[in-house]
């Protein structure tokens, strides 16, 4: 027999030991991005509901207010200028112009449910062109329904090189016709029956023509125009 016959074929032999090799770890699964139409969506919807609840809260504060105004029934206050007395007009050494004016007012509240509280802070000004002459401070006081009060404001004011200003109202004093303006801003909290609201502002703004600035003489009111407004 030959001796390629005896020679054994050798054939590897699996070890059933060992374990299977590991599988390779799978891929994770791709990550899906909403798409642009998607997130325009969203937004649509965000904005729609932030829409309904701003328009929601505007029909209920106009709904209370409405209902308010029904119920109260609001009036700005109405102000008159009764006299405007000048207690003291001179230049002094340094050529400043010194002014003292005492201004009478009569504050009438037409509500009939509607109270104010004037409060600290008011102020009453008079200019002649656009130079303050003096001011004052206007009274703290409550203001109930249907009332008139008289208001007496003394007012003081010193304006640097005044010898021009002086000048200029004596000259406009020779035509009879001085045009002054009286401005002013009064903080007031309303009152609607038991319920006092928050501070807000009375602006005022009165035109006067007067025939005279002569000191401690009687000064007559040729003209009046004034007008008011709140602001919040």
């Amino acid at each position: 027999m030959a001796l390629a016959d005896h020679l054994q074929r050798i054939h590897p032999v699996t070890d059933v030991e060992r374990p299977p090799p590991p599988h390779p770890p799978s891929a994770p699964p791709p990550k899906v991005l909403p798409s642009k139409k998607t997130r325009s969506s969203c937004v649509c919807k965000c904005f729609c509901w932030t829409f309904c609840v701003i328009f929601l809260l505007l029909i209920v504060i106009g709904g209370v207010v409405g209902i308010l105004y029904l119920v109260f029934k609001p009036k700005i206050p109405t102000y008159s200028i009764n006299s405007l007395t000048i207690s003291d007009l001179r230049l002094n050494v340094d050529m400043s112009l010194y002014a003292r004016f005492d201004v009478k007012i009569t504050a009438y509240n037409p509500n009939e449910k509607i109270g104010i509280y004037y409060e600290k802070g008011g102020v009453l000004s008079v200019w002649y062109t656009d130079k303050k002459l003096c001011q004052g401070s206007l009274p703290a006081f409550y203001h109930g329904h249907r009332n008139r009060t008289a208001l007496d404001v003394d007012l003081t004011g010193r304006t640097v090189k005044g010898n021009t200003l002086m000048a200029a109202l004596v000259e406009q004093q020779r035509t009879g016709r001085i045009p002054l303006q009286l401005r002013a801003a009064a903080p007031v909290a309303v009152k609607l029956g038991q319920l006092k609201l928050k501070k807000v502002k009375i602006l005022g703004n009165c035109l006067l023509v007067v025939d005279s600035l002569t000191a401690n003489n009687a000064i007559s009111i040729k003209a009046s125009n004034c007008k008011f407004r709140l602001k919040i």
